[in-house]
């Protein structure tokens, strides 16, 4: 009613002037007879109000639908009455959907392009990562412990951006099976051991949860246990030369910890730390943070639909929990 009411505003002022100056008209031509005036005035309100109502009522959808937001797309290729107006205002939005529908694609191919370009890339430059590797193993040290630190810091790098960019298409990577945590924890450290003997920081597992099963999808979790692995010793070197990797049950489901003595999350820090690109007072001082590590961490955790938890005391160490339901629990069952 309040559209209808502002579209025709200026047609009702323009009616209501009109009234007033028809009588005062005839007024000053010196005709007196005010009854006559009065009718004229009173026929002419009662036109225009009966052709207001009119309008109002035979084009009520067409105003409704201009005044209420859209909750689907679809919706927008919704007919209402059939004046000419509202057909317009049917093809329009037709047409602009139809021009979203064509950009969309446009850009979903684009993006895919891009994804297929750096999967591949990713890939092709892990090749001569491994003949630098190979070349360096004939190197006396330190020179060689040198150059495999920065391939070791390069292929990180790359397998970073590499997950980043499947991160979209993540749930149609997927394969979901039983996965054996202690052997999943294994292959981490042994992908990992010359990481630990870089940084002087070497993995404790305490199993309390013998066996520990979880239906979970290896990859990925592989993915997320290493980067917080590597964060944990990254934060802990020259403060601490231990990280302990914990498997217990918790009210039915099975937690997978990863625990660090270093310098611990600062309170101000603790809300951001799984924002894209935040690296905060720690990543500052190091210089290794890249800010997406743990942003990665939480977007792939919550994909699997585990749980994550932190705790941390500055000066003390973090701790980090991977939280696997009662459904994902395959060892209680």
């Amino acid at each position: 009613m309040k559209l209808f009411l502002r579209e025709h505003v200026l047609l009702i002022m323009i009616q209501l002037f009109q009234c007033a100056m028809v009588p005062i008209l005839f007024w000053l031509d010196g005709y007196r007879d005010v009854g006559v005036s009065v009718y004229a005035f009173f026929l002419t309100v009662v036109l225009i109000t009966a052709f207001l109502c009119y309008r109002y009522f035979s084009r009520r959808n067409f105003y409704n639908r201009l005044q209420h937001s859209l909750t689907s797309l679809d919706q927008s290729l919704e007919t209402t009455e059939r004046a000419p107006i509202s057909e317009a205002l049917d093809h329009l939005l037709a047409a602009q959907f139809r021009l979203y529908q064509e950009e969309l694609l446009k850009g979903e191919d684009k993006q895919d392009e891009h994804l297929l370009f750096m999967d591949r890339w990713v890939h092709q430059m892990k090749t001569p990562l491994s003949v630098i590797e190979l070349t360096a193993q004939a190197l006396d040290e330190p020179e060689s412990s040198s150059i495999r630190e920065e391939t070791d810091r390069m292929r990180e790098g790359l397998n970073t951006v590499l997950y980043l960019a499947r991160l979209r298409t993540i749930t149609e990577d997927f394969h979901i099976k039983p996965v054996v945590l202690s052997k999943l924890i294994h292959e981490v450290n042994q992908e990992n051991k010359r990481f630990y003997i870089r940084y002087e920081v070497f993995p404790v597992l305490k199993e309390e949860k013998a066996g520990a099963i979880v239906e979970t999808d290896e990859k990925w979790l592989f993915f997320l246990l290493a980067q917080l692995v590597h964060n944990a010793v990254k934060y802990s070197a020259g403060k601490s030369n231990q990280l302990v990797l914990s498997l217990y049950e918790r009210s039915g489901e099975l937690v997978l910890e990863v625990k660090d003595f270093g310098v611990g999350v600062p309170v101000v820090d603790r809300k951001r730390i799984f924002n894209k690109f935040y690296t905060g007072e720690n990543g500052r001082k190091y210089r290794e943070s890249t800010g997406m590590g743990l942003y990665l961490v939480k977007e792939v955790a919550d994909k699997l639909e585990h749980g994550l938890e932190m705790d941390s005391t500055v000066g003390e160490g973090t701790t980090f929990r991977i939280i696997f339901s009662k459904t994902q629990n395959l060892t209680s069952m």
